[in-house]
């Protein structure tokens, strides 16, 4: 399944004088999960250059922290379906109206996590731009990002973002969805 991309001409200007949440002229959320850390590490680059909001999806039940069993515990949940509870919930989701959604790929897609915080009864994602990412160790990327277009069907969806690397610059990407576009 290819990621839509749209026209980004409503979501950039070209004043590069202007801060990057200026230049969107949206309200920004850079929603994420992350196990190991590196998905957070884009996250914050995301964050960086736009001026979102930083919110980390957490699970009432915490993932093994030992990798192992942390992938069969993933797998489980993938193969029965099963949706984990979230620790907390966005309080103003109404407010934003451009949303990042990353994770890390779990057994091919998106850990069942991102599937609870993007099905939850508390938000409404129709109408919003969503913008998948995602860091992997070898593929399945272009499955996730997929993935959280296929969670949000009433949701216009710009060009996701893949890596494996922590450090990997974002602001080509940024710019290219026409997000930012100035460079930070």
């Amino acid at each position: 399944m290819a990621l839509i991309g749209f026209s980004s001409a409503a979501f950039s200007e070209t004043n590069n004088n202007k801060t990057p949440s200026e230049v969107t002229g949206h309200k920004i959320l850079v929603a994420f999960f992350s196990w190991g850390g590196t998905t957070k590490q884009i996250a914050e680059n995301i964050v960086k250059h736009t001026g979102g909001t930083l919110f980390r999806i957490e699970t009432v039940k915490p993932y093994p922290t030992e990798y192992k069993t942390c992938t069969e515990v993933a797998r489980e949940e993938r193969d029965k379906g099963v949706r984990p509870e979230l620790k907390t919930v966005v309080e103003d989701m109404d407010e934003y109206d451009i949303v990042f959604v990353g994770c890390p790929v779990w057994w091919h897609t998106a850990p069942m996590a991102i599937w609870s915080f993007l099905k939850s009864d508390n938000y409404d994602f129709s109408g919003k731009t969503i913008i998948p990412f995602c860091t992997y160790e070898e593929t399945y990327r272009d499955e996730t990002l997929a993935k959280i277009v296929e969670l949000t069907p009433n949701s216009k969806h710009l060009d996701g973002f893949g890596t494996i690397d922590k450090n990997a610059d974002v602001t080509n990407w940024l710019n290219e969805i026409g997000v930012i576009t100035v460079n930070n």
